[in-house]
């Protein structure tokens, strides 16, 4: 079920609304919990034991842990921990990337002239690249005294399986959240919820629908394109209409996800903070989906000893972190190369010493070629494989005309040209503004400039959801 649906908007979030309002304190993780499961099954049928068999393997990991922990055994604790952790990757891996890995093995061997072996099709469970991740961030916060393990199943599951961010995230780290999970918000604060959070959700269902979606079509058109046709225009415009697509697509999923968990009385951690003001690729990944890149940090480049060893175990640690961010992202060599050049570039500003650089009046050419290299990397990201990809970078850079394919430019109408207009003012805006977190900020003194604004768009949304003319979110097959 997409946010961005008419079942979900009329149907399925009035409900749970409802039924959380009138079930007592106590029942409301259980309610919730069982809620967000048919809110999976209701896409996801087919993989729904998939997914409850990982609740109920992790938790039971969680409970085994906290007994050894009780009887002072700690060497059978750490076990514990990297037998579920690894079983958490493996059941990730198998479901991700077998298929993959055996597609490579059936390549060499045709290389080697010997013959090939049949590549399973394996559909891929939706959203279990950010459960199996919620999962390790448990037993890891738990092994670590981060945070207490779970005594009742109906609160984990209500970890695990919470609507909002079943999907597509934010990553929800444990230790950010076990206290709220423990004490439900007294009843007299759950209208004050519900009003700081609809704002919010209603801000990321327009970045989606009336943003993400229009500026995804010229960017469709223009990767559809052939080579031969690219010109210099073409793969210019194509390129930024998908970086506006990809951020206004992820950045209002998740605005719509903090939005949800704030109406039933949750906190949830931001994920982005205006990416494409970076000043450097440091920056970008400092403010470009900011959970992901915070669980890397500590559940992975830290214990392999983050940059407090040498220099070359530095660039060694950032390059596997930034490998395995590619991977995470699909399997696909296309992902994993666009992995290794943020990684590549984020030691090449180690190295260099740019990322500590203080702003000062080099900061708008800053900015500006820190956008050129991300929109370097999502003209890898979006193609379909390597060679589109040196299409596209070719006909960036070296020029060849100003012309515009015929379907790129059937794609360019009023909504899509307002769309791509949007974006740009988005990059131009000062650093310091964020939309989202102003309705929860700045503005939350003045509730009628925040709603009032997210109130005009909010119709034009609804409209376009009623029309049906909205796309899954890009996240929905990472």
């Amino acid at each position: 079920m997409v946010f961005a649906s008419s079942e979900f908007l009329w149907l399925f979030m009035p409900m749970v609304l409802l039924a959380y309002l009138a079930a007592p304190p106590r029942w409301r993780n259980g309610v919730l919990a069982a809620l967000s499961l048919v809110f999976y099954a209701w896409g996801a049928h087919e993989a729904l034991l998939i997914f409850v068999a990982s609740i109920t393997f992790n938790f039971g990991a969680g409970r085994l842990i906290h007994r050894f922990r009780d009887r002072g055994d700690e060497r059978a604790v750490r076990r514990t921990m990297w037998i579920a952790v690894a079983a958490n990757l493996s059941l990730l891996f198998f479901w991700k990337y077998a298929a993959f890995a055996v597609a490579q093995l059936d390549r060499a061997l045709g290389l080697a002239g010997s013959d090939g072996v049949t590549v399973p099709h394996i559909a891929l469970p939706i959203g279990i690249s950010f459960f199996t991740f919620h999962g390790i961030s448990y037993i890891v916060d738990i092994t670590r005294g981060d945070a207490k393990p779970l005594r009742n199943p109906a609160n984990y599951a209500q970890y695990m399986a919470f609507f909002p961010q079943l999907i597509a995230g934010p990553i929800v780290r444990y230790r950010e959240i076990d206290d709220q999970l423990l004490s439900p918000p007294p009843r007299s604060q759950r209208l004050d919820d519900f009003a700081e959070g609809f704002p919010r959700f209603a801000l990321g269902l327009s970045k989606k629908v009336l943003i993400a979606d229009p500026a995804g079509a010229v960017a469709d058109a223009a990767f559809a394109t052939s080579g031969g046709e690219l010109t210099t225009a073409s793969a210019w415009l194509g390129v930024f209409a998908y970086t506006v697509q990809i951020y206004f697509d992820f950045s209002g999923y998740s605005d719509m996800a903090i939005g949800l968990a704030r109406m039933f009385g949750l906190r949830f951690p931001e994920n982005f903070n205006r990416p494409y003001s970076a000043v450097s690729m440091t920056d970008f990944w400092r403010r470009w989906h900011m959970t992901l890149s915070r669980w890397f940090r500590d559940y992975l480049y830290i214990p392999l000893g983050g940059s407090r060893g040498s220099q070359s175990d530095t660039v060694r640690n950032l390059m596997v972190v930034f490998f395995l961010t590619g991977a995470w992202h699909g399997a696909s060599w296309t992902f994993i190369a666009w992995g290794v050049f943020h990684g590549l570039l984020l030691v090449g500003e180690r190295l260099t010493g740019i990322r500590t650089w203080a702003d000062d009046r080099r900061v708008l050419l800053r900015r500006a070629v820190t956008l050129i290299l991300v929109m370097m990397g999502w003209a890898l990201f979006r193609a379909d494989s390597f060679g589109q990809a040196a299409d596209f970078w070719r006909a960036m850079f070296v020029p060849s005309g100003d012309a515009l394919p015929a379907a790129v430019h059937t794609a360019l109408n009023t909504e899509t040209v307002l769309a791509l207009v949007a974006g740009l003012v988005s990059v131009l805006l000062p650093r310091s503004f964020v939309m989202g977190r102003a309705l929860h900020g700045e503005w939350a003194g003045r509730p009628l400039l925040a709603r009032g604004f997210v109130l005009a768009v909010l119709p034009l949304a609804a409209i376009t959801v009623a029309a049906g003319s909205f796309s899954p979110f890009l996240y929905f097959r990472f």
